[in-house]
């Protein structure tokens, strides 16, 4: 198992984290298997979407924030119903294969941590599994 700790900056963003997650591939060893990363985080989520295009995450964002608005009068106490409500449609888990110890991606894929309640201190957890 390995931690990945980062601080997002914004209130909603989406931060690259595949260098992250090759580097724990490499320093756990596995050369073919799954990677699984999962966000223990209610308000943050993970997905796999182009990186290359920055104006995509914004898309992304902006079509969350269209259809998941803050202003809108919610019964969470906490305040911000909303962020929930975006990482549950997204997910709080990913799994990857991993094959001749790289993360098996399309070429303009990247891993994607979905901030939806930040800034924040947050953290990915990987868990890997061997091939047989």
């Amino acid at each position: 198992m390995e931690e990945i700790r980062f601080k997002t900056r914004l209130r909603e963003e989406m931060v690259d984290l595949t260098v992250q997650v090759q580097e724990a591939v490499r320093k756990s060893g596995v050369e073919d298997g799954l990677v699984h990363l999962i966000s223990p985080h209610t308000t943050g989520a993970l997905t796999i979407n182009e990186k290359v295009d920055p104006h995509l995450k914004d898309d992304i964002l902006t079509w969350f924030h269209e259809m998941v608005p803050e202003g809108t009068k919610y019964g969470h106490t906490g305040g911000n119903a909303w962020a929930h409500i975006k990482a549950s449609i997204v997910g709080a888990d990913l799994t990857v294969a991993v094959t001749k110890g790289k993360l098996v991606l399309g070429k303009w894929q990247g891993i994607m941590f979905c901030e939806f309640d930040g800034p924040r201190s947050r953290m990915v957890i990987c868990r890997f599994v061997r091939a047989a």
